[in-house]
Order: structure tokens, then sequence, then C-alpha cells
């Protein structure tokens, strides 16, 4: 068996003497594919993690832009800023929608993750 792995071996330094050249290719590519792997591994890990794929909600937002941001449904949204569904498709941002309400933006923001939070992880 040892001499066989010598044998072996020995074949493998003579080939890598002949082909050198062929030698280096296959050490770049080998090199290259363990460089998009990990980079490919680190991509998956930070991408998997939702306080980056979730940014904080912004008085700018509007309620379908929130709802579609956080994968809730859209009643969930309209539930927690006191809207109607009436279909008119009217686009208000929350910073006009808690103006109009005579409400603090801050308190509104601060519901609507409340109830999204809730939405996420314990639906109906």
């Amino acid at each position: 068996m040892v001499s066989l792995i010598g044998k072996r071996k020995n074949q493998v330094v003579q080939f890598l003497k002949k082909h050198a050249v062929l030698g280096l290719l296959f050490l770049g590519a080998l090199t290259i594919a363990l460089f998009f792997l990990v980079r490919l591994t680190v991509s998956t890990h930070k991408w998997s993690d939702t306080r980056l794929t979730d940014p904080s909600i912004a008085g700018w937002m509007t309620p379908r832009y929130v709802s579609r941001s956080w994968q809730v449904p859209p009643e969930v949204v309209a539930q927690a800023l006191g809207l109607e569904m009436d279909g008119s498709g009217r686009r208000v941002t929350l910073a006009e929608l808690a103006a109009q309400q005579g409400r603090d933006l801050d308190t509104l923001i601060a519901e609507v993750e409340a109830v999204i939070e809730a939405a996420r992880f314990h639906p109906p």
C-alpha cells in the first residue's frame, strides 16, 4: 500500500514537471473557484440577516411600500394606520397620514412596526 502511494505521488510530480503550465493554470482556476465560493458564502450569510433587508420605516414611505417591503398583507398596514381599503389608490406618505390624523410620526411608525412584527411572527 505504501509503495502504491509513493508510486502515485511520483507520477503526479512527474506530470507536474512535464506540464508545469497546465499545473499552474489548474491552480489558478482552483484559486478563482475558491474565491467565488467564499464570496457566495459571505453574501448568503449577509443577505439572510433580516436587519439588513428590512430598513427602518420612514415618513416618506407609502402604506403600500411598507406592506410590500415587509411582506405583510396590505390590510395589516391599513389597519395599523386607520385606513379604509377603498381601492382609490391614493399615494399618501406616512408623514402626510400622521399630519392628517394629528398624530406624531414617530408614534405612528412605532405602531406600524409593532403590527408588522405581530403579523410576521404570528400569522392569523
